[in-house]
């Protein structure tokens, strides 16, 4: 995968730095400027996500319960928006003590992958001034088989859950994006880029059935289950060696998350059917620069929606998960 851009407009990126804490972190090492991406992953993978999520919860006061604590059925866990705050306070507020803003850094290393956490601290840097502007929640209590913790901002939904919401990855659907406008400068061009290597691969007959004009609704993202109308062409209509195009670049799509939460993509698409049952759709709207490198796509099957509105900048939004 490439490596996320250090620069723009010919300027370093200044990644924000507000979490400095000489003791250890919640994963045993010490830290120092945990917004820098030489420290991204430094810590072992050994302690969960969810481990932390535990521990945070366990350092809350009333008054900070009161400010991010939710019932695990509240309505804000199932909403999706690309920019939204799921709590009124943000990260980088006085009611959190540094090493309980330092808990929060670990919980989101620990649910991406090295390459995923370093996009994303630059994401949440160039869009809204850096990880302390953003929002959390705790839904439920940690130990039970009911708990989630969210994080949400601008172009942002992400959840830590151990896998207790039954059958949907990710604990339910996320979102990410980039508002800068230039292709060659926003942080998730790459997948754009590898998802049109499929279009590329296509004969005109496939090419046709897989071009459409417009796209449907950037949150039209339920999943419809096995007796669900897909737009785009059906994977299972290509050739073998297309096949394996869709399939590496599920892989890169894949690539910023955590492994476990990957493999439970996985085993939740081979439950459904596998790659045979997924469909791609590329979108003739807002091709930007005109370059017939569709910036607007979709992957989508009964288990699956990928929906990537990449002009005038990214929108992405996923639900992976087993209908209901």
């Amino acid at each position: 995968m490439n490596r996320p851009e250090t620069r723009r407009n010919g300027q370093r990126v200044a990644r924000r730095d507000f979490v400095k804490l000489g003791g250890a972190v919640a994963a045993g090492v010490a830290s120092a400027g945990l917004f820098d991406p030489r420290f991204a992953h430094a810590a072992t993978s050994k302690t969960s996500a969810e481990t932390v999520v535990a521990e945070l919860y366990a350092s809350l006061s009333e008054k900070q319960k009161k400010a991010i604590w939710r019932p695990f059925d509240h309505q804000d866990r199932r909403k999706i928006n690309a920019n939204w705050h799921v709590t009124k306070v943000t990260i980088g507020d006085d009611l959190f003590s540094k090493q309980q803003q330092t808990l929060i850094d670990q919980i989101v290393r620990n649910i991406t992958s090295k390459d995923g956490y370093e996009r994303l601290i630059q994401q949440m840097d160039e869009d809204d001034g850096g990880m302390e502007n953003y929002s959390v929640a705790i839904f439920g209590e940690p130990g039970t088989d009911q708990f989630q913790f969210e994080m949400t901002g601008r172009h942002l939904t992400m959840r830590a859950d151990g896998n207790r919401v039954d059958k949907a990855a990710f604990g339910g659907p996320i979102v990410y994006g980039h508002g800068e406008e230039n292709p060659s400068d926003n942080l998730f061009f790459y997948q754009t880029q590898k998802t049109n290597e499929v279009f590329q691969a296509l004969d005109a007959d496939q090419a046709e059935a897989a071009l459409l004009k417009k796209a449907p609704r950037e949150t039209a993202v339920q999943l419809q289950g096995a007796g669900g109308k897909f737009p785009g062409i059906a994977v299972s209509k290509l050739a073998n060696d297309q096949k394996e195009l869709v399939e590496s670049t599920l892989k890169v799509l894949l690539a910023p998350y955590r492994e476990e939460d990957v493999d439970e993509v996985m085993a939740i698409l081979k439950s459904s059917g596998g790659l045979d049952q997924l469909h791609m759709a590329f979108y003739q709207e807002e091709d930007l620069d005109d370059d017939k490198v569709w910036d607007i796509w979709r992957v989508e099957g009964p288990s699956l929606v990928w929906h990537f509105r990449g002009a005038p900048h990214v929108h992405a939004y996923i639900n992976i998960g087993v209908k209901s």
